[in-house]
């Protein structure tokens, strides 16, 4: 199935562009030759893309209604990947404000702009617990933190709007999504290949993620495949890894020692006793049981609805793109680079 040329975007807004998946995602969308509405509360990750004519950038919340008017203006895309996130700080009611009532604002006036495709970017986190691996679009949602429930009462929110206002929108949910600028896997390479991590347990559950450049493709494919509307996709890598072997493809690539292993009940120990500890100072603590739940829960997903419908193929192994990633790392602090023109990276 391939796109008609009615279906390429012209313009497009991308929300949470200053994070790392969002600034990623911009530069993406400009090296494809569309014009780039840019929002978020900071946009310090592409302050360097600033000179493009072609890019627009607006520091705001998402969930305004008089930003989201501003930034819909003449956008036929959206890419909505803004949200409230886990952390020490963080209400619930602001989890709600942002996630439901900021998703449902922007539905709207998205509708009212005259946005042709919509295209929300949930997670893998509304599933809550994996209990039996692979869970695929149709399996239980038991989300536990403010943040997955939240997050899928906003999917709630777009779903509705397609069946009851003709929406044309999909979700992705995608897994863990890694590489250069994910503050996540910068901190594996750098604990890891300092001695500083610890393996929780035998290190045998299973952790399905997703690298960047993937990902990417998959927004594309999201957002050309218009014929396509009010469906959920999981994106993630063609199969799951143990937590152990991503923890020893970064081990080689940064030259360190297999990390020692811990046994979980005192690692939740420890992370109990930290959450307490910080929490009174409200900042976010060294480690804690999300930090647990990253490392030792079991995530594995089957993309075959992704694969059927929207055509995604992921073309980066976990081996490749962390090998990517460690090259780039390398150099320096990362900046989201932009592609030189007709080049089409692929995975050694």
């Amino acid at each position: 199935m391939s796109a008609s040329p009615s279906a390429q975007p012209s313009a497009v807004l991308v929300t949470g562009a200053g994070g790392f998946i969002g600034s990623h995602l911009t530069a993406d969308q400009l090296q494809r030759g569309r014009r780039v509405v840019a929002l978020d509360l900071h946009l310090d990750r592409i302050g360097h893309l600033a000179d493009d004519a072609r890019l627009t950038m607006i520091e705001g919340d998402v969930a305004d209604p008089e930003v989201q008017e501003q930034t819909l203006r003449g956008v036929t895309t959206v890419f909505h990947l803004a949200a409230a996130h886990l952390g020490a700080a963080v209400p619930e009611s602001e989890f709600h404000r942002v996630n439901v009532a900021g998703v449902r604002s922007l539905v709207d006036n998205a509708r009212a702009a005259g946005v042709e495709r919509f295209v929300h970017c949930s997670s893998v986190g509304v599933y809550g617990e994996v209990e039996t691996p692979p869970y695929d679009e149709n399996s239980p949602c038991r989300p536990e933190l403010p943040y997955e429930r939240t997050k899928l009462e906003g999917e709630q929110v777009v779903l509705e709007a397609t069946t009851r206002d003709g929406l044309s929108a999909v979700i992705l949910r995608p897994a863990w999504v890694y590489g250069p600028g994910c503050p996540r896997t910068e901190k594996l390479f750098r604990s890891i290949g300092k001695g500083r991590f610890v393996l929780v347990g035998p290190g045998d559950s299973l952790r399905h993620s997703v690298y960047i450049r993937d990902m990417l493709e998959a927004f594309e494919l999201a957002a050309i495949h218009r014929e396509i509307t009010g469906r959920v996709f999981i994106i993630a890598d063609a199969q799951a890894a143990t937590v152990r072997n991503l923890v020893q493809e970064i081990a080689a690539l940064t030259g360190a020692r297999m990390p020692v292993s811990v046994p979980a009940p005192l690692f939740t120990a420890a992370a109990f006793a930290a959450e307490v500890v910080f929490g009174l100072f409200r900042s976010e603590p060294p480690i804690s049981r999300r930090t647990l739940r990253f490392f030792s829960a079991n995530t594995a997903f089957d993309i075959s609805r992704a694969r059927a419908e929207l055509q995604f193929e992921p073309q980066w192994p976990l081996a490749a793109g962390l090998r990517e990633t460690a090259e780039i790392l390398k150099r320096g602090p990362f900046r989201v680079p932009m592609p030189e023109p007709g080049t089409d990276p692929q995975p050694r």
